[in-house]
């Protein structure tokens, strides 16, 4: 069920998912919204809250309708939490705003992209193109890679481990775009999170490092293995950036488009070996 629920979710995900209808990050502002003092131990009970939930639900659900219930709220899931839809609209809206040399746009756009992260400020036209490739790339990661990484290990928890994810990747966009940096630091958010992405960074970083220059980047990813240091959002756009270094970095449309492009040639990489080790298994 893990496989099929996936291949529709992306499917659904690519036809019909713009804005911010079927995102969980609109769903939860009105529950963050709320939420007053900031800790790290509301931040972790806020996310168990919303886990025990999903986990009531599917147990309700469970054996309804032979599985049809089962199965639509494992979509239902999915789709909340797999895909970014608002993200999706602000790269066609930067690369609509480039063409038109519109720059205040674009910059718009731009700094909207990385928001977690952000840009830097008073450096060349080539380092701030890169740090929208490592923008995007990050998008990639956060939407599709380790959503779908977490929802494929986790099997039938898979669900729950992904709501999981989604609340906490949420609650940290909307801690970047609302209250201050210090609201940020107290909540947690960023180191629970750097722990949750650090095997799915490898485990995408694997891809990154196949698809093109191997001979520079697997050395780095072996050397991340023992990195204790780096942040996951560095070795993840470092193993990247190895195989996006013969493309050009002063194109405003061609640089963003190259990470796209790359990454979404990893994401299909992913889900293809994922659909290979299903039907392997169930050949077993």
């Amino acid at each position: 069920m893990t496989l099929f629920t996936l291949v529709l979710v992306l499917a659904w995900e690519r036809l019909f998912k713009l804005g911010e209808h079927w995102q969980l990050d609109h769903r939860l502002e009105v529950v963050f919204q709320r939420l007053h003092r900031v800790s790290l131990a509301q931040t972790l009970l806020l996310t168990l809250a919303w886990m025990g939930g999903m986990w009531g639900m599917l147990w309700l659900a469970q054996g309804m309708f032979f599985g049809i219930v089962t199965l639509l709220l494992w979509i239902i899931i999915g789709l909340l939490c797999i895909g970014a839809g608002i993200e999706r609209q602000h790269y066609h809206a930067y690369l609509q705003a480039v063409r038109q040399g519109d720059s205040h746009a674009s910059d718009q756009m731009a700094e909207e992209l990385a928001l977690i992260h952000g840009l830097p400020i008073d450096c060349s036209e080539a380092l701030r193109l890169r740090a929208l490739q490592n923008a995007l790339l990050w998008i990639n990661f956060r939407y599709y890679l380790a959503p779908i990484f977490w929802f494929v290990v986790c099997g039938a928890y898979g669900p729950i481990a992904l709501a999981g994810y989604a609340c906490l990747r949420a609650y940290q966009t909307w801690l970047a775009r609302h209250p201050t940096p210090l609201d940020r630091s107290h909540s947690g958010i960023d180191l629970l999170l750097n722990w949750l992405d650090w095997l799915p960074v490898r485990v995408a970083g694997v891809g990154y490092a196949l698809l093109r220059h191997g001979e520079k980047a697997l050395p780095a990813w072996f050397a991340s293995l023992g990195d204790r240091h780096s942040s996951s959002y560095q070795v993840l756009t470092r193993l990247a950036q190895f195989s996006l270094a013969r493309d050009p970095h002063s194109d405003p449309l061609q640089t963003p488009r190259a990470a796209v492009a790359l990454a979404s040639q990893v994401t299909v990489t992913l889900v293809v070996v994922v659909a290979l080790l299903t039907i392997y298994g169930m050949l077993l």
